[in-house]
């Protein structure tokens, strides 16, 4: 019987074991891609928006083969307390695609369906998840459960306010619905950062943590407020569309910048604590597909500061971005070479091993 060859060997296992949390590269190189579109660079957030849209649909591709081939691997990531956390961006890269799309190409059709997709992703993904989760009869401990990738349900909750808002006005007489439906998802998304988070700053302050287990999606610490922030912010600039918003308008506005401002303490401590890890404890810096949950902060974190300034007609905030963003191109660029040094390093051994 003729074997499959080195390279089939490697993609099928690539396949079985594909990352949950793939997909944040689709959001991180989609919301840099806005933020440099915010910073009138057309040129590199055309480019990025082309990667996006091929890096996407090659992820799902191989979700759809792992799905269809690996099913019991599939479910089996889907209800573990670590893995499963990382299903939600498929979620928060549909709508951060759509928002690319909308905002860069002007394409509101296809946002339109991906908005819809990721409301299909949301429900099924959030519902399977935490039933799984709080049925099983084995549990982790809170050490060996609980990441950083336990924010990004509140990060593909939050992306769905914001496309939704961005598009609220293609819906006509049920803008009002869909703007009372993102804002009740605004809320939300704020109520859930908050349970989550005082897990992970008690897990943080009062359990051992290890150098391999302050990974790159606690980022998200910061990135979870960032986009938070630029939900609120996005609610405040389509205001008129629903009078009930800007009778609430203080509200937003405070709560806009105490995400805000609350991302913000995040920063240092997580770049100190990288230091540590990598500097102090030695642990050997090179390519894992988790460090796309750090670039994303980062385009995001432009993001939303650059939209608050904007609602909030502050001109001397515009300066924090007009820096920022170069750190998030820096950081995006960073991973892309990691990704491909990883995938050539990959085709190198598999083509030896077909040679021999």
């Amino acid at each position: 019987m003729r074997q499959p060859s080195s390279l089939v060997t490697t993609l099928r296992s690539s396949v079985e074991t594909l990352f949950p949390g793939y997909f944040a590269m689709v959001m991180a190189t989609g919301i840099v891609s806005i933020a440099c579109h915010l910073h009138e660079m057309e040129r590199f957030a055309w480019w990025l928006l082309f990667i996006n849209i091929g890096s996407y649909i090659i992820l799902w591709v191989l979700t759809l083969a792992r799905i269809a081939f690996f099913t019991q691997r599939f479910t089996t990531d889907l209800a573990d307390h670590a893995k499963g956390p990382g299903f939600f961006t498929m979620i928060a890269s549909t709508c951060v695609l759509g928002s690319q799309l909308d905002l860069i190409a002007g394409n509101t059709t296809v946002a339109l369906y991906l908005l819809a997709f990721g409301l299909v992703l949301w429900t099924l993904i959030t519902y399977s998840f935490y039933t799984a989760v709080t049925t099983k009869s084995l549990k982790p401990t809170i050490q060996r459960g609980l990441n950083g990738t336990w924010l990004i349900p509140i990060v593909g909750t939050q992306s769905i306010v914001v496309l939704g808002t961005i598009l609220s006005d293609q819906f006509g007489r049920f803008t009002e619905i869909v703007l009372f439906f993102t804002l009740s998802m605004y809320l939300f998304g704020v109520m859930l950062y908050i349970l989550v988070m005082s897990l992970i700053f008690y897990r943080w302050t009062f359990v051992r943590m290890q150098p391999n287990e302050l990974t790159p999606p606690y980022w998200i610490n910061m990135g979870a407020l960032a986009i938070t922030t630029l939900a609120s912010a996005t609610l405040i600039l389509n205001a008129a569309r629903w009078e009930f918003l800007t009778e609430i308008m203080p509200f937003l506005k405070g709560m806009t910048l105490f995400t805000w401002a609350a991302g913000t303490w995040w920063i240092p401590l997580l770049f100190i604590l990288g230091a540590w890890r990598h500097m102090v404890m030695r642990y050997p810096l090179r390519y894992d597909p988790q460090y796309w949950s750090m670039v994303f902060p980062l385009g995001m974190y432009t993001t939303c500061t650059f939209q608050m300034a904007k609602a909030f007609g502050i001109d001397f905030i515009y300066s924090i971005p007009q820096y920022f963003i170069y750190l998030a191109i820096a950081g995006w660029l960073a991973a892309f070479l990691g990704l491909l040094v990883h995938l050539f390093n990959g085709l190198r051994v598999s083509t030896a091993k077909r040679g021999n």
